[in-house]
C-alpha cells in the first residue's frame, strides 16, 4: 500500500514536472532582416540566432495590424483589433477583459511582464509588473511599478528590462511554472544605443535595398500622402543625432525647432562622460553635411547608412540581453523545461522604397520574426514555413501549457505543427486591417489578405485595390489591379476577403466591399 502512495504521489510529482514555463522575448520594430538567422548581410545576432539552432526558425510569420500597441493586445487576446478593442496606438485596452495571462493565473501558472507595455491602462493578468510609460527612454528610463510609482534606473533601457527580468526570476515562487514576458523598447524610433555599440556600428556600411531609390509617383493615394521617407521625413537632429549647429546655415537642411528640441531632451539623458563621447561620434555627421551639403539621392545615401548604423546597433543591446536570458537559464537548470518565444511585435522598413517605420500590409511590415525553442518537444534547426500570425501566440502558449484554448480567440495554437504532429497549418489567408492614419506617418486606412502566391489589399478611404504577385514580385511594386490576365485570380481573392472578413466578424469600418 506504501508503495503504490509512494508510485502515485512521484506519478504527480511527474506530471507536475511537465508544465513547461514559458519566456516570451518581444522587441520593438525589430525587422527579420535584422536578425542572422534570417539575413547574414547586415548584422550578427548569434544569441538570437541560438533560439532558431536549438528550436525552431518561423520564414513565414505575419502580424494582423502592423503598429505597436495593437498587436501587444492581439498578444493577451488571440484577437484580431477589431474583436480586442486596441485598433491604434491612441486606444486605451480594456483591461477588465479575458486575457492570457489571466488564464494561466487561473490554473496556477505565477505570471510576469517587464518593459514596453504601451496599452495606456495599467497591466492585469499578472502576478507582477513593471512597465514603461509609454514609448518608454533608451537611457535611464523611467518604469511604472505595480503600486503605481514612477521610478528612474539607472542605465541602458535593453539592460535594466533585462535586470528586472532576471531579479524577477530569482524571486519567484520556485515551486510553481511561470510565463514571463521581457518587452525591450529597442530598437524602435529614436534609435539610440549604449556607447560600446555605436563605437562599433558607426563606421560600418551596408548594403541598399533594391527599392531604396525607387520613383514611388506611380503608385496609388497610399504612396503618394505617406510621410515615411529616409529622405524627407528622417530628421537630421532627432532620428540621426547631427548637431543642429552644423545645419544652421544650410537651408535645405535647417532643423524645426521640435527637431532640436528632441536633439536636446535625448541627448541630455545621457550620462557623462558617455555622452560627451557619443556627441563627438556624432560630430561627424554634421561635418560631413556641412562640407557636402548634399541634396537628393545623395543626401538618402548618407541617411540611409546613418539609419543602419543606429538601428542596427539597437539590436546589437538586445540580442546580447537575449544572451543574459538564455545564459541564466542554462545556470539555474531552467533549458530543459521552458518553452522560450522571441518575436518583433511586427516589421520594419528598413530603406526598402526609401522608407523607415511600419503600418503597411506590405510584407516588409506584416512580417515579424517568431522563433521558438522547447527542448524534446521541438526538433532543433527546424524551418517552418506555414504562414503564421500574431493571433495564434496566445494560443499556443495555452495549448503547450496543457490548458484548453478558449473560443473567444481567433487564432491557433502551433503546438502540433512544431512538434511534428501535424505539417500543414490549415489555413490559406491571412486577415489584415489597419486602421490608424494622420497620427503618425499618414498612412491610409486599409484591409486585405494574404495568400500563399497573391495579396489583395484595398485601401477603402480612397476606394482603391492593389493585387500582388508574391512569387513573381516578392517588393510588391507592381500592382496588377488592372492586368485582364488577373481578372479571375481578383474575383476569387475578392470572394476570399468577404469570407475572411465574415469568418472574423470584422464589419465596423470598411463598408461594403465591391
Amino acid at each position: 500500500m506504501r508503495l503504490l502512495i509512494f508510485l502515485l504521489l512521484l506519478s504527480i510529482s511527474c506530471l507536475g514536472q511537465q508544465r513547461p514555463n514559458i519566456i516570451y522575448i518581444m522587441s520593438d520594430d525589430h525587422d527579420a532582416d535584422a536578425i542572422s538567422a534570417y539575413n547574414k548581410n547586415l548584422i550578427a545576432t548569434p544569441n538570437i540566432d541560438r533560439l532558431a539552432k536549438e528550436g525552431v526558425l518561423f520564414t513565414r510569420n505575419f502580424v494582423g495590424n502592423s503598429i505597436c500597441g495593437p498587436v501587444r493586445a492581439t498578444l493577451i487576446t488571440g484577437q484580431h483589433s477589431h474583436k480586442n478593442g486596441m485598433k491604434d496606438n491612441r486606444t486605451r485596452f480594456d483591461s477588465s477583459k479575458l486575457t492570457m495571462p489571466k488564464i494561466f493565473q487561473q490554473h496556477d501558472y505565477q505570471t510576469a511582464l517587464v518593459g514596453k507595455w504601451h496599452l495606456h491602462s495599467y497591466p492585469t493578468g499578472f502576478d507582477y509588473w513593471k512597465i514603461l510609460p509609454g514609448q518608454g527612454l533608451y537611457f535611464e528610463p523611467r518604469m511604472i511599478t505595480m503600486k503605481g510609482d514612477t521610478s528612474t534606473y539607472h542605465g541602458y533601457a535593453t539592460d535594466v528590462i533585462t535586470d528586472e527580468a532576471i531579479r524577477w526570476l530569482d524571486n519567484r515562487n520556485m515551486k510553481i511554472p511561470f510565463v514571463l514576458h521581457i518587452h525591450h523598447k529597442a530598437p524602435h524610433r529614436y534609435f539610440l544605443a549604449p556607447l560600446k555599440y555605436i563605437l562599433e556600428y558607426h563606421n560600418k556600411t551596408f548594403p541598399e535595398p533594391a527599392t531604396l531609390y525607387v520613383d514611388t509617383a506611380g503608385h496609388g493615394t497610399a504612396w503618394r500622402l505617406q510621410t515615411m521617407s529616409i529622405l524627407y521625413d528622417m530628421k537630421l537632429c532627432s532620428d540621426l543625432k547631427v548637431d543642429p549647429n552644423y545645419l544652421m546655415d544650410i537651408p535645405w537642411l535647417r532643423p524645426d525647432s521640435a527637431d532640436i528640441f528632441y536633439y536636446n531632451a535625448i541627448f541630455n539623458r545621457i550620462p557623462e562622460p558617455d555622452r560627451s563621447s557619443i556627441k563627438k561620434i556624432y560630430e561627424e555627421r554634421g561635418k560631413l553635411l556641412q562640407q557636402l551639403q548634399p541634396k537628393g539621392k545623395e543626401l538618402l545615401k548618407y541617411k540611409y547608412q546613418w539609419y543602419m548604423q543606429d538601428y542596427l546597433a539597437c539590436v546589437a543591446s538586445v540580442d546580447e540581453n537575449v544572451g543574459r536570458i538564455l545564459d541564466y537559464m542554462d545556470k539555474n537548470k531552467l533549458t530543459s523545461n521552458t518553452l522560450v518565444i522571441y518575436t518583433g511585435d511586427q516589421g520594419m522598413y528598413l530603406g526598402e522604397n526609401g522608407w523607415f517605420d511600419k503600418r503597411w500590409m506590405y510584407d516588409v511590415s506584416m512580417q515579424a520574426p517568431l522563433m521558438m525553442r522547447w527542448p524534446g518537444k521541438i526538433k532543433p534547426g527546424s524551418v517552418n514555413t506555414n504562414m503564421t500570425q500574431s493571433i495564434d501566440y496566445a494560443p499556443t502558449m495555452l495549448n503547450a501549457a496543457g490548458i484548453k484554448v478558449p473560443d473567444f480567440m481567433q487564432g491557433i495554437s502551433l503546438v502540433p505543427n512544431i512538434t511534428g504532429k501535424q505539417k500543414i497549418i490549415p489555413r490559406h489567408h491571412l486577415y489584415y486591417h489597419f486602421y490608424e492614419y494622420k497620427a503618425d506617418h499618414t498612412v491610409l486606412q486599409h484591409l486585405g489578405i494574404r495568400g500563399e502566391r497573391y495579396k489583395l489589399i484595398y485601401f477603402y478611404t480612397v476606394n482603391e485595390w492593389e493585387l500582388y504577385d508574391l512569387k513573381k514580385d516578392p517588393q510588391e511594386q507592381k500592382n496588377l489591379i488592372k492586368s485582364i490576365s488577373h481578372q479571375k485570380v481578383l474575383r476569387e481573392m475578392k470572394v476570399e476577403l468577404l469570407k475572411l472578413r465574415n469568418l472574423y466578424d470584422d464589419h465596423e469600418t470598411a463598408g461594403e466591399l465591391h
